[in-house]
């Protein structure tokens, strides 16, 4: 494996060598460098660009640690980022099926209206229709741990009926108060 000290002609010859292994020597370069085997699930690219990024770390180091540092903010904030609720513009309908029910909210300016009553929160209104706490952005599918999914508005007027049977099976299959498959539809996208 090369050093620090070989030139960079060197460092791609060996990177174009490790491309050309099969699978199972790539295995054995694996565990001769790593002194373990390879994650079952790793494929034969995958090893091999891990190999291939161990020579060039090895050849020109490591990563300064504000770089470092910098990287693993920037994937910390996509995690926060994830989590926050969407803003969600006036006029946007968010239908979610619970124990067979429909329920659709409106979102207006000052809130949500669902039922021809207007309320200052989703989780209010999730807490409504459950009996139970809820956290209502995650209720109706706006935050991670629910599955949004979009639907025109023809499909919240009628869905289909393999639709309906997948949310029955999803009702059934699931125990009282637990979370299905929330429907999305922002009209003015």
């Amino acid at each position: 494996m090369p050093s620090s000290a070989l030139d960079r002609e060197a460092i791609e010859a060996e990177i174009d060598r490790v491309r050309s292994l099969g699978l199972d020597e790539l295995r054995t370069l694996w565990r001769a460098t790593f002194r373990s085997p390879p994650p079952p699930a790793f494929a034969k690219d995958l090893i091999a660009r891990f190999l291939c990024w161990h020579i060039q770390e090895q050849a020109v180091g490591e990563l300064d640690p504000e770089t470092a540092k910098h990287l693993d903010g920037l994937v910390r904030r996509d995690k926060a980022e994830a989590n926050r609720p969407r803003r969600i513009k006036p006029g946007t309908v968010l239908v979610r099926e619970y124990q067979g029910d429909r329920h659709t909210v409106t979102v207006v300016p000052n809130g949500y209206v669902w039922r021809e009553t207007t309320y200052a929160s989703l989780s209010t209104i999730a807490r409504a229709i459950t009996g139970t706490s809820w956290n209502g952005p995650r209720f109706f599918g706006l935050r991670s741990g629910a599955e949004p999914r979009a639907s025109s508005e023809a499909a919240n007027v009628s869905p289909a009926p393999k639709n309906k049977r997948r949310l029955v099976r999803a009702a059934k299959s699931h125990p009282a108060g637990a979370a299905q498959r929330p429907l999305v539809d922002d009209r003015e996208r």
